[in-house]
């Protein structure tokens, strides 16, 4: 198994263990590696260490939110250079994120401001933000790394998702599309799905997010099809261990109908396929 998205101490915000902590639980429970994700800064360098420690495979990247400078090309450079493979665009500074009461760096000091990041309709070769934009998608294109979309609205999606076909990038995750944010429907990740995006369920929706139940995620899992990735988003001491959680979402799926070897699939071969060159 695969976990596409884990999060581990030291953040800023509590977690149930540390790196190395959690990446005894997966190897404890037969995992082959996972996806160290954190908001406010690279966990290249983290899950590096943590790899060569472990055996395991670590797979770290980047979250373009301000505490790395926003949607910053020089912060990308670094992190794909020195073996980053994922890329998240905006998550908890993305203006949905605050529009959603959804928590922020900034609820740690009132001193910091509350603005927001997006991505534009339009890439105009005059606006720096726009010129940051499309340098941050042709490294991603030409390291063939993964574009995650973060907590972006649904149609800063297509958008991204737009640009990325039109850039050759091969490997697109719809990060928990029916999460909050961006709280998309499910014909609309059916579109996607479609389109060659990976849609991602994490375990975290179904522990934590208000009205979500296990047939409406199922739902999803059905317009996800073969694009469909499982995650545990654990981390946070009032979810279950991360292996735990993803194998009490598979459980959850499989009791709405689904079948289970596709879903361990959607937790293993599929996101090793996405993340690993």
């Amino acid at each position: 198994m695969f976990d596409v998205h884990v999060h581990a101490a030291p953040d800023v915000l509590e977690r149930i263990g540390y790196d190395d902590q959690i990446g005894a639980g997966y190897a404890a429970a037969g995992y082959s590696g996972f996806v160290l994700k954190a908001h406010h800064e690279s966990t290249v360098g983290r899950a590096s260490a943590l790899s060569r420690s472990s055996g395991l495979e670590v797979v770290g990247g980047i979250t373009l939110n301000r505490a790395v400078g926003g949607i910053n090309p020089a912060a990308v450079l670094s992190a794909l250079s020195a073996g980053g493979r994922l890329v998240w665009f905006p998550t908890a500074d993305a203006h949905t994120q605050e529009s959603a009461g959804l928590p922020r760096l900034g609820d740690l000091d009132h001193r910091l401001d509350r603005s927001v990041l997006s991505v534009p309709p339009v890439l105009s070769a005059d606006d720096p933000a726009t010129k940051d934009i499309a340098f941050v998608l042709d490294l991603i294109a030409e390291h063939d790394a993964v574009l995650c979309t973060g907590h972006l609205s649904r149609e800063e999606c297509g958008w991204l998702l737009d640009q990325a076909l039109a850039r050759g990038i091969n490997r697109f995750l719809l990060t928990h599309p029916s999460y909050t944010v961006p709280g998309m429907e499910v014909r609309e990740i059916a579109e996607f799905a479609e389109r060659g995006a990976h849609v991602e369920i994490t375990a975290y929706q179904l522990f934590h997010q208000p009205g979500m139940t296990a047939a409406r995620l199922a739902a999803v899992a059905r317009a996800a099809g073969s694009r469909l990735v499982l995650a545990s988003d654990a981390g946070q001491p009032d979810s279950p261990e991360p292996p735990a959680a993803i194998e009490q979402l598979i459980a959850a799926l499989t009791a709405e109908g689904l079948d289970s070897r596709q879903l361990r699939d959607a937790a293993d071969e599929t996101p090793r396929k996405l993340v690993l060159r």
